[in-house]
């Protein structure tokens, strides 16, 4: 959690956030002449009225007093439009801000390496960039322009009461220290709910976002009742957050109320001897009733503005935390050749996600252009880590990884990984149609391409029968088609972009027997024009490799072909009995 500075306002984070207010000069403009002008007008209607009752209503002049009634009712509209524009500009200008940060925070979050994600919680991430971002349009709609112009309507009105019988202000402006200092008390007080309000929104957004993702694992292991007394918690937590910030509220309030009424009391006590004396009008009485409740109110809404300009503030640096996350992957490369031939070149790599608990131990090894490598090994032995590291998702702690002969760290990061497509076991596809989740809304790629890439595969008919055909929504992650079907539109999407380099990684453990042998001539007939990399627990998909490395703990164990690993009879034949063997006693059942 973002914690504040100590500081009233963090002046270097405020001029940061003003930054995103250049391209919007004319409307920042107009906010801040709106609000010097409706602070300025505030004290007329008094005035007026003092003049309209000392001048008019007592002489008996209906005249007077009907120009005086038209000229109010003139400032009260001009006063209502402007309040309008002032409204409408702030929170245009609120809006325009926060709209640009979003996109540069989402800009951002999507080209931090993987390392990061690996350590934040999405739904942290997702608070960042909706909720919190909603605090920083705050700082213009409700906290820092407003907060200036209340200010200043503070500063004429008292101007024009001193002006006006300074006394009498004297009077009436006895209890405002005790407002003062309960204003102070309030705004530290909402400060500490406020800040704890937004924890609390962050772990319930966290929360809801993982659970409803897994809710298919809830269901299977029958776990709603225990999740929903953890949510119980989470909700609970957020509502008392919630509460303990309306009860300062509620005792502020009634506080000011209070010292209003003093204030007015004041003035009816003092003002009433004035007049009797003849020292002062009664028009001069109203006016100040009418300043009192002018002035109170601002002050009262103060603490309220400052505290919103504050939590703008929290919001702000923890939106700035996360654009100054330098966790990026280095492009300082400028390689971009027209033609990439696939030859990779392993060289000693040594790799580990932390610290120096190696993942990868001394790899080397080389693949020619075209040919075909499988990678075998138990779960955790290396094989995803050298599919991750091959597409700079994570660096090497030491050797070198080459292609074509020059180290991966020279190419272009954009071109490095428009050269290498990976299908994975675990299809992800987003709320589209088809085409788009194939295409990834590439407009290069046309529907011709499309299809006939989809023909290849066998995937056509299956998608021409869905409503819509290529137009049809698969809804959040492929809800509505099956793990085979969704799988063949990665196939599809992987071999649309013609890769020089295709990573299997256990692409067809989730396709039924029926599919993959469907798919199995179109791969190998495909792979025959790529370097491949298959990375598979089922043997029999990858006895035509052309080298087989076979992973333990991170180290490479044995390293040839299906018919050389079977004739050392060490691992990997170990590997393939068991799970022939396995296979086989399957099928008598």
């Amino acid at each position: 959690m973002a914690k504040a500075t100590g500081k009233a306002v963090d002046i270097s984070l405020l001029r940061r956030v003003l930054q995103y207010t250049k391209p919007y000069k004319k409307i920042l403009f107009y906010s801040v002449a709106l609000t010097i002008s409706l602070a300025a007008l505030a004290p007329l209607r008094p005035l007026l009225i003092e003049h309209t009752l000392d001048t008019y209503i007592i002489e008996n002049d209906s005249t007077g007093l009907l120009n005086m009634v038209i000229l109010m009712i003139g400032l009260l509209i001009l006063q209502v439009l402007m309040g309008y524009f002032h409204t409408y500009c702030s929170n245009t200008l609120g809006q325009s801000v926060i709209r640009d940060l979003r996109t540069d925070t989402f800009d951002h979050i999507t080209s931090l390496r993987l390392k990061y994600f690996d350590r934040t919680p999405i739904g942290q991430l997702i608070t960042r960039t909706v909720s919190d971002l909603e605090t920083i349009a705050a700082i213009f709609s409700e906290g820092l322009i407003v907060l200036i112009g209340d200010l200043l309507q503070v500063f004429v009105i008292m101007g024009v009461m001193l002006y006006t019988d300074w006394e009498l202000t004297m009077i009436v402006l006895i209890p405002m220290p005790f407002l003062i200092l309960a204003s102070i008390v309030f705004k530290e007080a909402i400060k500490s709910a406020f800040q704890e309000v937004r924890t609390q929104v962050s772990h319930l957004n966290t929360f809801l976002q993982e659970h409803i993702t897994g809710i298919s694992l809830i269901q299977y292991f029958a776990r709603e009742k225990q999740e929903m007394d953890k949510f119980k918690q989470i909700n609970a937590q957020h509502r008392d957050a919630n509460i303990r910030s309306n009860w300062y509220y509620s005792i502020f309030f009634p506080v000011v109320e209070i010292i209003s009424a003093i204030s007015m009391g004041l003035l009816v006590w003092y003002g009433s001897k004035l007049i009797l004396s003849n020292q002062t009008s009664p028009g001069v009485i109203v006016a100040f009733l009418m300043y009192i409740n002018m002035l109170f109110r601002p002050i009262r809404e103060l603490a309220d503005k400052f505290n919103t300009l504050q939590m703008g503030m929290v919001g702000a640096e923890r939106i700035f935390n996360v654009l100054d996350t330098h966790e990026l992957t280095e492009n300082h490369g400028t390689h971009h050749p027209k033609l990439l031939h696939g030859d990779i070149l392993f060289e000693h790599v040594w790799f580990a996600y932390h610290d120096q608990n190696w993942v990868l131990k001394d790899i080397s090894f080389h693949i020619k252009p075209g040919e075909t490598l499988a990678l075998v090994g138990a779960t955790g032995a290396g094989k995803s880590s050298i599919i991750n590291i091959l597409n700079r998702f994570y660096e090497i702690n030491k050797g070198s990884i080459q292609i074509d002969g020059l180290d991966i760290r020279e190419y272009t990061l954009e071109y490095l990984r428009s050269k290498i497509t990976t299908v994975l076991q675990d299809t992800f596809l987003f709320s589209d149609s088809i085409a788009n989740n194939i295409t990834l809304n590439n407009p290069q790629i046309t529907r011709e391409q499309l299809i006939a890439t989809a023909k290849e595969v066998g995937a056509h008919d299956f998608i021409e029968r869905l409503p819509g055909g290529y137009d049809y929504n698969v809804m959040e992650r492929g809800a509505t088609l099956s793990i085979g079907q969704a799988q063949l539109i990665s196939f599809i999407r992987a071999l649309v972009y013609d890769p020089k380099i295709l990573v299997l990684d256990e692409a067809t453990s989730s396709i039924d027997t029926e599919t993959e042998e469907l798919i199995q001539n179109v791969l190998h007939k495909l792979m025959q024009k790529r370097t491949s990399i298959i990375i598979a627990h089922r043997l029999s998909t990858i006895q035509n490799a052309d080298k087989i490395i076979v992973l333990d703990h991170g180290e490479i164990k044995e390293m040839g072909s299906h018919q050389e690993l079977l004739k050392l009879n060490k691992y990997y034949k170990r590997l393939y009995d068991l799970q022939f063997n396995s296979e086989g006693i399957a099928k008598t059942f």
